[in-house]
């Protein structure tokens, strides 16, 4: 009996340490960024806007809200700029909640900066803790969003397009 018992506590102690041997996780090569269109290809833009958030989703529970704007010559640009500028307000407007993240990028980044200024006005103070403000741009537009988005709360993510 004093033997089975000796036994019975040998295997107790051995058990977890064979038990814990982890497998190496497989190994993921991540692709190189894309880098900003030189073009005004929309196709060209959205793909390298869908890598950019891809790549800052940390953190992030929901799908992304992306606003990209075309380039200011393309037909009807003035009418996409308002239809875009009145989705943002209407989305700030509701409320944005932790979590989430917006995304900013277009060929026309002078446009878009103007339409992120004009749309966070009226956003209360701290109202964003949590959200995440991606912007594509120039370092002195970016610094413009920053100044615009900083109050509400958000963490702010410039990305130079270059």
């Amino acid at each position: 009996m004093n033997t089975m018992t000796r036994l019975l506590v040998i295997a107790c102690l051995v058990l977890p340490f064979t038990a814990c041997k982890k497998e190496e996780a497989p190994k993921v090569e991540v692709a190189a960024p894309l880098s900003v269109p030189t073009t005004d290809d929309v196709t060209a833009w959205r793909a390298y806007v869908n890598d950019v958030a891809t790549r800052n989703m940390d953190g992030v529970t929901n799908s992304p809200f992306v606003y990209f704007l075309p380039s200011d010559k393309a037909e009807g640009f003035g009418g996409l700029y308002e239809r875009l500028l009145e989705k943002l307000e209407q989305d700030l407007g509701r409320g944005i909640m932790e979590g989430n993240m917006l995304v900013f990028a277009s060929p026309a980044q002078e446009k878009t900066t103007e339409m992120v200024e004009t749309a966070f006005k009226p956003v209360p103070p701290a109202s964003m803790k949590g959200v995440k403000v991606v912007f594509v741009g120039t370092p002195i537009l970016g610094e413009r969003v920053r100044t615009a988005v900083e109050p509400a709360g958000v963490k702010y993510i410039f990305v130079e397009a270059k």
